[in-house]
């Protein structure tokens, strides 16, 4: 990878991870906004799947449009709507209004995945790819576990509430969106490369292959999002806080340190992701899954926090893996829309994992749950290793 196209990668990236940070943020205040709103987990369970059905939903139709506009404008207006939003929920007093605040946020982060996996899928070779991801998938994590992170920074003293938290945000989605627009210059041609390939126009995908990924995607989506919602109010009985701590400050704490273990995950797998080998590294990651989950349904105090740590590791490897098949199925000229078509589904089903986790109960039910879903998508990703090795064979 030349400096020019890392230049783009890590610029790109940066916009990924605050995409985690927003998306993040209502988990960090989950457990405020019920206490000052006088709701139960299953309201807040609901909010957040109202924040993430438009993250999904709209990810499909931000795709058709980044590949009818270009990603720039797109990554451009999503800045700028998540940093609007912020700023009013900053000054939100209902519960209600909240609701719409969400649903709203949620349509503007959307924008993101189809617009600037696209960009990135573009810009790069078969055989850089896979690094190239690795990199947006860290500053994904990054982003992911930050959001706990400044939370638990703002939170130390108790004097900040989470609205203000909220208005923090509209200060780097503003300053993001200036440095997109004056600093990204996108290219919609295919690389050249040294190899052979087929990511010519003219390629016209393999869709079957491509939606049986985006069916284990999907499961996968469903864990991430019923695992994120309520981490930080899992690790809230960790039996780990010292007394002069505040409780909303520590919890996100814990969760910051569970999301590096992501960023770990992320490097690892942009590490050992290869074309050829993707399938059947991607149903090892999921099957791998199914062992931290269903330690996290029985733990109990600080070993609550040890099983966390060791999904957020595991689970993360999967995001350079998947979205490197995704540019291996999708021709060039359809990128965007098979990544808004993947992120439609993935997040749009995966919406439903906080709704599931506030109302499934007991953490047995929940994480035992996910683990039923983990395996379901280590079994697609182990048909397509098979389909895989079936044309080649046939070839």
């Amino acid at each position: 990878m030349n400096a020019t196209t890392f230049r783009l990668v890590i610029l790109i990236s940066m916009a990924h991870a605050l995409v985690h940070v927003f998306e993040l943020s209502l988990p960090s205040v989950e457990q405020m906004i019920g206490d000052d709103f006088d709701v139960a987990r299953e309201q807040t369970g609901v909010l957040g799947t109202v924040w993430r059905v438009p993250f999904g939903v709209g990810a499909f139709f931000a795709g058709w449009l980044a590949d009818r506009f270009g990603s720039k404008p797109m990554l451009v207006i999503y800045l700028l709507g998540c940093a609007a939003t912020s700023l009013l929920v900053w000054t939100c007093t209902s519960f209600d209004t909240l609701y719409v605040l969400m649903f709203a946020m949620g349509c503007f982060a959307s924008i993101y995945h189809p617009a600037g996996l696209a960009f990135i899928s573009r810009e790069t070779t078969p055989e850089t790819r896979g690094v190239a991801l690795g990199w947006h998938g860290i500053f994904g994590s990054i982003g992911i576990a930050g959001a706990p992170f400044v939370a638990a920074l703002v939170f130390w003293t108790g004097a900040v509430t989470w609205q203000q938290y909220y208005l923090l945000l509209v200060i780097p989605g503003l300053g993001l969106a200036a440095y997109l627009f004056f600093g990204l210059t996108e290219h919609r041609q295919p690389p050249v490369t040294s190899t052979a390939n087929s990511e010519t126009g003219a390629d016209e995908g393999r869709w079957g292959a491509y939606l049986i990924l985006v069916a284990g995607g999907a499961m996968a989506g469903f864990i991430y999002a019923g695992f994120m919602h309520f981490l930080p109010r899992y690790l809230n009985s960790a039996e780990l806080r010292p007394s002069f701590i505040e409780p909303a400050s520590f919890r996100n704490f814990l969760a910051a340190v569970v999301l590096i273990m992501g960023v770990l995950g992320q490097g690892i797998a942009g590490k050992f992701a290869r074309p050829g080998r993707l399938q059947i590294q991607l149903a090892l990651i999921m099957f791998t899954n199914i062992g931290p989950l269903l330690w996290m349904a029985v733990a109990t105090g600080p070993a609550r926090f040890a099983a966390a740590c060791l999904l957020g590791l595991v689970h993360f490897m999967t995001q350079p893996i998947y979205n490197s098949l995704i540019a291996q199925y999708v021709p060039f000229h359809r990128r965007s829309v098979g990544y808004g078509f993947s992120n439609m589904a993935c997040f749009g089903i995966g919406a439903l994992g906080p709704t599931y986790a506030g109302y499934a109960g007991s953490d047995f039910k929940v994480y035992g749950g996910l683990a039923i879903a983990a395996a379901a998508s280590g079994m697609m990703a182990l048909v397509l290793h098979f389909i895989g090795k079936r044309d080649s064979t046939n070839g």
